[in-house]
């Protein structure tokens, strides 16, 4: 099973379903639809969830849209995403760079 981190504000926004899809850059992970997933809050370190992926889009930062960040917290311009992600990720994150939206649904330990 693989791991997503996710800050506490974040974390709280999955668990009230207002949140789902992330985005992720220089994926290491490899992943893809149906992989199962542990939530896991950053800041805590602890696992508070479960999912499974549901969707991925791959595409340029320049490229992202609306619909493809449907479930995911939305900017008012491609300069305010791009300085967001660049806590995360540091300066080398540009509008060519390639990121994977990954949708996602909960899933429950009996399922």
């Amino acid at each position: 099973m693989k791991t997503l981190k996710f800050k506490d504000f974040k974390a709280r926004w999955i668990l009230e379903g207002v949140k789902t899809a992330t985005m992720r850059l220089f994926d290491d992970k490899d992943l893809k639809d149906g992989d199962e997933l542990e939530l896991v809050n950053s800041d805590s370190g602890e696992a508070f969830s479960k999912a499974v992926i549901t969707e991925v889009v791959y595409k340029k930062l320049g490229e992202i849209d609306d619909i493809d960040l449907d479930g995911h917290e939305k900017w008012d311009s491609k300069d305010e995403m791009l300085q967001s992600l660049k806590k995360y990720y540091g300066d080398k994150v540009n509008l060519d760079t390639m990121v994977k939206v990954v949708k996602f649904k909960l899933i429950n330990e009996q399922d």
